[in-house]
């Protein structure tokens, strides 16, 4: 099976639109032998601190009125919380029951920030959702996990690619591995 392997934050509108549109051409084509992997690179670590909620809503209004006219409907600062670690555990989690569970769990937490409006660093926001996808929650395993992912590409500079602390920036490295071809993208921005 393909991978499309991507290492995004879970607050990160720009993942957010990409991930939609890569799941609906998959869809839309009938594509069934490649997996969405969604990697944790949380930005309030990636920038050394949180990111702002009125930058990321003015890239949500941005993104809905350029790019995503039916999306980041539920957005408010107020669900914009300064971080993302739990939410990114809980994919970990998710990816730990299985690729498909992993897929769905990520696109579900982006789904209830940016579309529901819901805190993903509430525990019962994300206890219902653990609980909608048959996992107990996350572990310090997950956050292991979180962290190992996140160190160990900031290591290598993902990939050898860096981001200027403005703007946005998207790099993709195709790579064989014994399960078939898997491609890496990464979505960061700066500060």
């Amino acid at each position: 099976m393909a991978v499309i392997e991507v290492y995004g934050d879970i607050r990160c509108p720009f993942t957010h639109v990409g991930l939609r549109l890569v799941a609906d051409r998959r869809r839309d084509r009938g594509i069934t032998d490649v997996s969405i992997q969604v990697r944790a690179w949380p930005l309030e670590l990636v920038n050394g601190a949180p990111l702002d909620p009125v930058r990321e809503r003015e890239h949500a209004r941005d993104l809905r009125e350029q790019v995503a006219p039916d999306m980041f409907r539920g957005i408010s600062r107020s669900t914009l919380h300064a971080t993302t670690l739990p939410a990114l555990d809980l994919a970990a989690s998710a990816y730990r029951a299985g690729d498909e569970v992993g897929e769905r769990v990520s696109f579900a937490l982006r789904h209830a920030l940016f579309e529901r409006g819901l805190d993903i660093s509430d525990p019962g926001v994300l206890r219902d959702i653990a609980g909608a996808h048959g996992l107990n929650g996350p572990t310090d395993v997950d956050r292991a996990m979180v962290l190992e992912e996140f160190h160990g590409v900031s290591a290598v500079g993902s990939a050898g690619h860096r981001t200027s602390s403005v703007g946005t920036s998207t790099s993709s490295v195709p790579r064989s591995t014994s399960q078939g071809t898997t491609t890496s993208i990464f979505t960061c921005r700066g500060t």
